[in-house]
């Protein structure tokens, strides 16, 4: 967590990792820099890393506006070349969902192209009234199926709403993002930090096992291929809670009514 980045900020808050896209004067589009670092710090996470949550957030009046067409270098690259570029944001996402801490997204303004692919990574969004996202690579003359877009959107909203979106490239403003249920709450950027910190707080109650099995039963769930297999993945996930100290430490507090002491076993 003590690594420096040039277009991120890492800030840790006991077992919270706030995390900060740092390039107003590009509305935080995402240029070869910002993706490296955003690979590496995702990428970085493990179950011995010291957070335990991440709250991604912006600085300036966007979140992201998708990859930086001013910082790319596109012109006569051939098909090997491209791929590498694509992949280099696309594994951001990737990293994203394999990490065993649970994402809080704060989105304001402009969420679009991978900044749209950014926040569907996250766990959980909030947005201000003002955030806008949408799928831009189809008015660039691209698929609007992208980074992961195309995986996470249906899931969330439905075939008929992900495809309104992904085949026009229109904006989903927030206000119908929230009666979708793609965000959770809306608010000031002041309020959901507020907000994003309860959440993490809240997250934190959970043994630090159950918190990442829980992560990992959701993410698995969502492709699972019949109830009994999810079924059959939840009942191995409550056994290998139970054979720890910290089962007993939860039934204790439980039974007398105050906070468990999980630490970090």
């Amino acid at each position: 967590m003590a690594t420096q980045y040039e277009h991120l900020q890492v800030e840790l808050r006991g077992e919270t990792a706030w995390l900060t896209l740092n390039r107003p004067e590009r509305l935080n589009a995402l240029n070869a820099q910002l993706a490296r670092e955003l690979r590496d710090f995702f990428g970085g996470l493990d179950a011995r890393s010291q957070a335990r949550v991440v709250v991604l957030r912006a600085t300036g009046r966007a979140f992201c506006a998708g990859y930086d067409l001013k910082d790319a270098d596109v012109g006569g690259r051939g098909v090997e070349d491209m791929l590498q570029v694509q992949y280099g944001i696309r594994d951001i996402m990737v990293a994203m969902r394999r990490c065993p801490q649970p994402v809080i997204g704060i989105v304001q303004g402009a969420a679009s192209g991978g900044g749209f692919a950014l926040a569907l990574a996250c766990d959980v969004r909030l947005a201000t009234p003002d955030a806008r996202m949408n799928a831009a690579f189809i008015r660039l003359g691209l698929s609007g199926c992208d980074m992961g877009v195309s995986y996470f959107l249906p899931r969330m909203v439905g075939a008929s709403v992900a495809s309104e979106y992904l085949l026009t490239g229109r904006f989903l403003d927030a206000q119908r993002a929230l009666v979708l249920g793609l965000v959770s709450r809306l608010g000031s950027v002041e309020e959901l930090a507020t907000q994003a910190q309860a959440l993490a707080d809240d997250m934190l109650l959970a043994t630090p096992l159950g918190l990442r099995l829980t992560k990992e039963a959701l993410r698995h769930a969502i492709d699972g291929p019949s109830m009994e297999a999810v079924m059959a993945m939840e009942d191995r996930n409550q056994i290998l809670c139970t054979q720890g100290q910290d089962f007993a430490e939860g039934i204790a507090a439980f039974l007398e009514k105050r906070r468990p002491d999980f630490g970090r076993r």
